[in-house]
């Protein structure tokens, strides 16, 4: 599934520029920003820890409430979007206490922006991050062998691309299984179209031999294995039709065993989609607490 070949630049930005999408979107930053702060309050967490030694190379870490003797905590890995270039780990604390509430540890990282660097760079940061996790989270009550990791939009590649890493080719301590699943929230899986997107090419300056490195979709599926293997993939039904492809793509570019799920949430758009995961009951949030279980 592919874009139409050569799009106006003008109909690139009119899918791809949520932000002018959603005319309300300063008002879910708000909400996020308020809540995050309330939710670092509340929880007894970890902040700006480090996880390397490069720009940007912090996480949050919340830990769940564990009783002496209980076994380690699944972890959830939580990535942030803003097209690689924007936003914070500090507006997502708020995605943290309804999972530490269901006995996960959740751990909610940042990475340095575009243009100071580029994607390939904070996809490398991710698989440090990851390295960090599985080497260190035990120590916090989270269980290394069943950590699932979730993104938003570009932080949903970033997510799919975990899932694909070969982890032995980045430490020998490292199992082939180290992200258990993922989760990607309106994520993006074929590059070549922002590429040309005017709005965002100056600031992500993406090549076309970055494109085929870092889009999830033009790489081989990561194989299914015992402890391994699956990717959820949810977008708003009120996105546009790009996200909606994009959607689609993955399962087709990885099948169905590897995506078991690809649904299209009615009623949300680019932000109230990454509400949806902290609402009790609701479709995604069942999805999430699904991986962190299995």
């Amino acid at each position: 599934m592919k874009a139409p070949a050569q799009p106006d630049p003008a109909w690139l930005d009119s899918q791809y520029n949520n932000r002018a999408l959603v005319p309300e979107h300063a008002r879910h930053f708000e909400r996020w920003a308020s809540e995050s702060q309330a939710a670092r309050q509340q929880l007894d967490g970890m902040l700006d820890v480090a996880y390397g030694h490069g720009a940007g190379e912090t996480l949050d870490l919340f830990p769940a409430p564990r009783p002496h003797n209980a076994p380690p905590a699944p972890v959830l890995v939580f990535i942030h979007g803003g097209y690689w270039r924007s936003l914070d780990k500090a507006d997502h604390s708020f995605l943290a206490p309804a999972f530490v509430k269901q006995g996960a540890c959740v751990v909610v990282p940042n990475y340095a922006l575009c243009p100071a660097v580029g994607i390939p760079d904070i996809a490398l940061q991710m698989v440090g991050l990851l390295a960090w996790v599985y080497r260190n989270i035990a120590v916090h009550g989270g269980d290394p062998h069943r950590i699932t990791v979730a993104g938003h939009s570009a932080g949903g590649q970033l997510a799919a691309l975990l899932l694909a890493c070969r982890w032995r080719d980045v430490g020998a301590d490292l199992p082939d299984a180290l992200v258990k699943n993922a989760l990607s929230i309106s994520g993006l899986y074929d590059l070549e179209p922002l590429r040309h997107t005017p709005f965002l090419r100056d600031s992500l300056r993406l090549t076309p031999a970055q494109v085929k490195k870092v889009s999830p979709a033009l790489l081989p599926a990561p194989p299914v294995r015992e402890g391994r293997g699956l990717l959820y993939t949810v977008t708003g039904g009120d996105e546009s039709s790009e996200f909606l492809r994009h959607n689609r793509m993955i399962q087709e570019a990885w099948g169905n065993d590897v995506v078991p799920v690809c649904e299209t949430l009615p009623g949300l758009n680019h932000f109230s989609v990454l509400e949806a995961l902290v609402q009790p009951g609701h479709r995604l949030n069942q999805l999430a607490l699904e991986l962190l279980e299995g």
